[in-house]
This record gives C-alpha cells, structure tokens and sequence, in this order.
C-alpha cells in the first residue's frame, strides 16, 4: 500500500532537484493566460502601427487572450523595441517590428540592443515595395521624367522619411545613389507625421508604403511614379518597377512580430501559428492587397534570414552615403 506513494515522492523530489513542480509546468501550458502586450514602435496610424491592428482581433481569437497595442515612439522605432528587448521573455510582450529598428538603424548608430542577440524572430507578416511617390501636380509623370528634372535643379529638391536610418530613408539615398540625383533627407518621426507634411507641400518626394500614401492618392494628393519590386508586380498593379529605368534597383520592407531572445520555443511557435492563421484570412489578404501589402507568414527562421540579408544589403548604402545619427 505504501510502495505508490514512495514511488510518487520520488519523482516528485526528482523534479524539484530539475527545478521543475507539476504546478510550474502547468502554468507554461496554461499560455497564454493574460493579456499578450504588441508593442508598435511608432506613432499610431502609420504603416506599422495599421498592420499591428491588423492582426490583432484574429490573434485574440486563436490564442483566447487579449491583445494590447502599445504605441511607443522614438528613436526611429528603436526606443520600444529596445523596451521589449529588455522585456521578460515570458510571451506576453512583443514588438511588431520592421526592416527600420531591425536591421538598418543599428548600421547607423550603436544601439542599446542587438536583434540578432536581444530578440527572437516569430514570423513575417507582410512584405511592402517602397514606392515612389511625388505631389499629384508635379510636372513629371515618370521615373525617367522625375530623375532628368532633378537632375537640373541640384540639391534644390528633398525626400521624406520615416526617420534616420529607416527603410524609407536609406531607399532614398539607394536612389540618389543609383540615378545620380542629390535630394535632401528630410526625416520625420514615423510615416504619419510624414505623410502628414507631404499634403502639406513641404516633400518633393518620398519613399512610402501603400498604407502610408494609398488615402493621399485616393484624395489625389500625390501618385507613384514606381514600385521597389525588382520588376513589374500584382502587389502595385500599373505601377512600373523603378528599376525599368534604374537597372538593379530594389526596396521592399519586411513587418513582423519579435520576441525577448529567451522566450521558450514551444511559446514562439504558437505565436507562430497564430500569426499565420491571421495572416490567412481572405479579409485580412483582400485589406492589405487594397492598399499595397503582400500577406506573407514565416518560420522565426525565414525572419532572421530576411534581418541578415538586409544588413548586407544596406551596410554598403549607409557606408557609401555617409549616414550618421
């Protein structure tokens, strides 16, 4: 009669030697249960902050908790990635990341974090060509008309950007680099705020996303001269590839979700399948093809591919412009 529960002390002295209680165990496969915190870099209502919210009601859904967007700008998105870098990895705070604080702004400036070490990739959710886009009243139609009339007025025109280091910002100088132009950065904190200076005349140009500038050309406010796809794509459809007439050209942007580095496997793959059962639904494609967005769902490896190649992609840029803090 006394044998099972010998038996029962002593594995359960084994597992308290492991540091390991039936209880603790079964608080990990109770996750998630609270409310699982999405921290957006940026100001609300720019393309980060619109894809966030885009996933959030059906992530909820799958995983039955709660989904708070927190807003947390500055520093060009790094001041709250760096706050969910320094985060518990426990599950319930996340950043909705991109190429920006990601992978480019630490070729810029030293950084409080590092992505590859303080942060643990969770999946893709869309991929957006930068377009080009100029007032609606410019007298140039084309890639080609715009690059021959900037060409004759010397530093005397500007782009905007997201803010220093951004995709948007280092696609500008990529452009300048590549059709021998010399417009002047002009950065903003987040495509809001930038968005909100072009309908207010002070950009000549700007590389942005279709979230961004889909309701300024709705409003016909400004229009794209071309796409970042490395040719013609169904995500712009009518939107001639800038490469047609910059041969090589390229800039397409990655969103995703990032954890805390140490945020236990089993936990990340089922962010990750929530993610992708998100990314899945026809309403959520049929949004993001409305206004330029490939829907796109990845393994946390196929994330930190797309992070390391773009370091290499862009290094070179930030080393050959000059880009400082």
């Amino acid at each position: 009669m006394n044998a099972l529960p010998r038996r029962r002390l002593v594995a359960l002295a084994a597992l308290a030697a492991a540091g390991i209680t039936p209880l603790g165990a079964a608080a990990q496969d109770a996750w998630p249960s609270k409310p699982i915190r999405i921290v957006v870099p940026y100001p609300a209502g720019g393309t980060t902050d619109q894809l966030a919210r885009a996933i959030q009601a059906p992530m909820a859904e799958s995983l039955g908790q709660p989904i708070v967007i927190e807003n947390k700008a500055g520093a060009g998105g790094t001041l709250g990635t760096d706050l969910v870098a320094k985060s518990a990895p426990d599950g319930y705070t996340l950043v909705f990341g991109n190429s920006g604080p990601n992978a480019l702004a630490g070729l810029v400036r030293k950084l409080p974090y590092d992505t590859l070490k303080d942060l643990r990739p969770v999946s893709t959710v869309a991929i957006v060509p930068m377009l080009l886009a100029v007032p609606a009243e410019a007298p140039y139609r084309t890639v080609k008309e715009f690059i021959a009339y900037a060409r004759t007025q010397g530093t005397g025109l500007n782009f905007g950007s997201v803010g220093n280091g951004s995709i948007s910002h280092l696609t500008g100088e990529l452009f300048n680099e590549m059709a021998g132009l010399k417009l002047q950065h002009i950065p903003y904190n987040g495509g809001a705020p930038m968005v909100t200076a072009f309908a207010g005349g002070q950009l000549h140009a700007a590389f942005v996303t279709g979230l961004d500038g889909g309701p300024m050309v709705q409003a016909g406010r400004i229009r794209y001269l071309g796409a970042g796809t490395p040719a013609r794509s169904d995500v712009v459809p009518g939107v001639p590839a800038v490469a047609e007439d910059v041969p090589g050209f390229r800039s397409q942007a990655w969103f995703g979700v990032l954890a805390p580095r140490d945020t236990p496997a089993d936990i990340v793959a089922k962010l990750n399948a929530a993610i992708a059962k998100a990314v899945a639904r026809p309403e959520l494609r049929k949004l993001f093809a409305e206004r330029n967005v490939e829907a796109r769902a990845g393994t946390p490896a196929e994330l930190e591919k797309l992070i390391r190649d773009e370091i290499a992609q862009w290094g070179p840029v930030v080393t050959r412009a000059e880009i400082k803090p």
